[in-house]
């Protein structure tokens, strides 16, 4: 326990700063992203994923339809015609996820900037460093 009267210092001495810890790779770990980057990847999703997704479903329905037609009054037709339902299905749910995924992407980097901003005004207006 320090004695002394009430005109002893106290000093805080840095040595030095600590290594960063290091991440997969070797670098500094990286959680982050920023708004730039989820509206690129948002933009990716939008601009090639959703397009090339939807142009190999269409090209596969297109495929399946012909065998279905070529395969008509056999068993074949009915299991095609089941696999293309199925395929439909994967295909609607794939790109609903794709979209609320974009979504997120652009929500996100409006949320995190409008919560750092507000986070940053309500510090400086309860700051009692405001009237020195």
């Amino acid at each position: 326990m320090p004695t002394g009267g009430a005109d002893q210092q106290v000093r805080t001495q840095v040595n030095g700063i600590p290594p960063e810890p290091s991440g997969p790779g070797g670098g500094p770990p990286d959680f982050a992203s920023t708004p730039a980057q989820k509206n690129a990847a948002a933009g990716t999703i939008e601009n090639e994923l959703e397009p090339h997704t939807k142009k190999a479903a269409e090209h596969a329905d297109g495929s399946t339809d012909s065998a279905h037609k070529g395969f008509d009054g056999w068993e074949t037709a009915a299991g095609l015609k089941t696999v293309a339902d199925t395929w439909d299905q994967q295909v609607r749910a794939l790109m609903g996820r794709l979209a609320a995924e974009k979504n997120a992407l652009r929500g996100a980097s409006g949320l995190f900037v409008r919560n750092d901003t507000g986070v940053g005004d309500q510090l400086l207006s309860q700051s009692k460093l405001n009237n020195l």
